[in-house]
């Protein structure tokens, strides 16, 4: 198992010989656009981010320490006996770095020389020793929470890398994960200094026989020119290509005028 500190990959050199370093959240950035991958890849010109989601984060910490609290004895949390789930929070002496932002689980695919990593939320281990990826996700809406929503490809893409990489690293890897899926309560009468929760467990059947082509095509975009302003992966164009685009368009016509 190879491992890395170096958070900041450099731009990537087109023939290099050193691995290259490809995060989960760069896998996801190609899938929607590729153009916008090769200009974070070749140019380091990233796209504009939104602001970060402290309270999204604060569940994330929450849950893993609740759930350590079970791990610690090896006896499955309510949520799991609620919903028939024969596990435990599964116990490694390398989960803390595998929760770890930008270090994660990693693995060198050999046939790109492309080294992939990726930080897990938690995992668990059935009774036939195979290991579940899980993933906690937290909103506030009304009504019912769910995975079915296009948007959300993103989410079943997510686990599956994740069940693909501890599968590199040589571990038996149950097809099926989970979503720890905690919804904020809008219902009440106020806030009070608190805010409270429903959640939900939602299982999800992984497949992750895509990820060898998608590396595949990663590396031939790596080593290409850039790509033609494209469509993104759930249709429609781009919309940083196409603001991108109008914003030279009419730049261009500004300064003509």
């Amino acid at each position: 198992m190879m491992t890395t500190t170096n958070r900041n990959a450099g731009a990537y050199i087109p023939g290099q010989k050193a691995p290259y370093k490809i995060s989960r959240s760069k896998i996801e950035l190609f899938l929607q656009c590729q153009r916008c991958f090769w200009l974070d890849a070749r140019l380091k010109i990233k796209r504009p981010s939104g602001p970060p989601f402290n309270l999204n984060k604060a569940v994330d910490e929450l849950l893993k320490k609740e759930f350590d609290s079970y791990r610690q004895t090896a006896q499955p949390h309510p949520i799991m006996v609620d919903n028939n789930i024969k596990a435990v929070p599964y116990w490694h002496e390398d989960l803390d770095r595998w929760r770890e932002n930008f270090v994660g689980v990693s693995t060198l695919h050999k046939p790109t020389n492309l080294f992939i990593f990726g930080a897990v939320d938690d995992i668990w281990v059935n009774e036939d020793d195979e290991l579940m990826v899980v993933d906690y996700k937290a909103t506030a809406k009304n009504g019912e929470i769910s995975i079915d929503s296009d948007w959300q490809i993103s989410y079943k893409r997510q686990v599956e890398i994740y069940q693909w990489l501890l599968k590199q690293n040589g571990f038996n890897v149950s097809n099926k994960a989970f979503f720890v899926y905690t919804n904020g309560r809008l219902e009440l009468d106020g806030f009070n200094d608190q805010l409270l929760f429903t959640t939900k467990l939602i299982e999800y059947q992984g497949d992750d026989s895509w990820m060898e082509e998608t590396l595949n095509k990663i590396k031939l975009c790596l080593e290409g020119n850039i790509p033609k302003v494209g469509k993104a992966a759930m249709g429609g164009d781009c919309e940083f290509c196409d603001y991108a685009k109008k914003r030279t368009e009419l730049t261009l016509r500004a300064l003509k005028a």
